[in-house]
């Protein structure tokens, strides 16, 4: 194939560049990228795969853009808030470049589809924000031979890496063992900066770039720890095994994250009574750590937080207003450490009517507005 005009006008400034060429952009046209989830991650890496031309852009994922999103997850817009993710990161890349094909997919990257999403694709991108989309992907990735670029967000550090099976190191090779359930805080728990963020995103961009037109080293072999405060990246590297790759190939790895997902989705909600409002006259416990509550707090709650929880106290006054029927709600973030305490809570017998507020302070607040 040969550039047109249009393409040429419009991807001048990098088929310029030496070692790039009409070669190279012609490659990227040709590709599929996949990218599971479109939010932080995922924003930025989409936006500049679609500006440097990759002919089919797939993304999937099955949440709402909420406006707790939009500090970070820049490809939504304030007029998206309550539409599905992949609906407005399409309307944005149809915007930003009517030329790529974008194939928007409302749901989760699964056993039973993945066969068939990663079909044709050339290269994925893993913006999954859960352990074990993770395993998933990587167990998908590795089975269909498709390199597979990887990165992870916590508070102001990030991590970055690409796997693929035969070639190099696979995520399990550094993640050989999917943690306990619960012992991964989320983004809504320990925060995170927009910044940050859009930084790895757009190297994971850059990786997917690489790998499709050939150009540079992909990042094998080795994980990069992006420090934002410092405004550094260290590398370490990763060795990979043939016992991991069957291991990951056979879905040895994958049915435990799968089986850890599980236990923590029914650790968290089957015996816990959830809330979407706090019901009048309740006893309101804020659960998080003394310093979050500083940025932000639920007029009358009570701080009390998970660990003194953990370690056997009760919250003051909780007792008392069971006794007496008054709704007590417990909250956190986003709602998993407050879960958390009412089921420990209730483990010691307190019963009533005892709530976790679903969505936590974040989904209080934007009901505020």
């Amino acid at each position: 194939m040969s550039l047109t005009n249009q393409q040429l006008a419009r991807y001048v400034r990098q088929v310029s560049l030496a070692g790039f060429g009409g070669a190279a952009q012609e490659k990227l046209l040709r590709a599929h990228v996949l990218v599971v989830g479109a939010g932080g991650l995922g924003s930025p890496a989409l936006l500049y795969l679609a500006g440097a031309g990759v002919g089919h852009v797939t993304v999937i994922d099955d949440d709402e853009v909420s406006l707790s999103n939009l500090h970070r997850q820049v490809i939504h817009s304030t007029a998206a808030v309550g539409t599905p993710k992949v609906d407005s990161a399409r309307a944005a890349l149809d915007a930003l470049n009517p030329e790529v094909e974008v194939t928007a997919i409302n749901g989760r990257l699964t056993r039973d589809n993945a066969r068939a999403l990663l079909a044709g694709v050339d290269v994925v991108l893993d913006g999954s924000d859960n352990l074990a989309t993770r395993y998933l992907t990587s167990w998908a990735c590795a089975r269909a031979g498709i390199p597979h670029v990887w990165a992870s967000i916590l508070g102001f550090d990030a991590q970055l890496s690409v796997f693929w099976a035969g070639h190099g190191p696979l995520f399990e090779d550094v993640f050989p063992t999917p943690p306990a359930p619960g012992t991964v805080p989320s983004c809504a728990a320990a925060g995170v900066l927009g910044p940050v963020v859009g930084t790895v995103g757009s190297a994971m961009a850059m990786e997917a770039i690489k790998l499709v037109t050939g150009i540079g080293t992909p990042l094998m072999g080795r994980v990069g720890y992006f420090s934002a405060l410092d405004g550094t990246w260290e590398y370490l590297p990763v060795v990979a095994h043939a016992e991991t790759a069957r291991r990951v190939t056979e879905g040895v790895v994958l049915a435990r994250a799968v089986r850890n997902a599980e236990l923590e989705e029914t650790t968290m909600h089957d015996d816990v009574k959830e809330v979407d409002s706090i019901p009048d006259g309740a006893l309101i416990i804020d659960v998080r750590d003394p310093e979050e509550v500083v940025e932000a707090a639920i007029p009358g709650s009570v701080n009390f937080p998970l660990a003194d929880i953990e370690d056997g106290g009760t919250p003051p006054g909780v007792e008392q207003a069971l006794d007496r029927d008054q709704p007590v709600v417990l909250h956190c973030a986003g709602g998993k450490r407050s879960a958390q305490a009412v089921q420990i809570l209730q483990e010691r017998g307190l019963d009533g009517p005892l709530y976790s507020l679903r969505g936590g302070i974040n989904a209080w607040l934007e009901d505020q507005l």
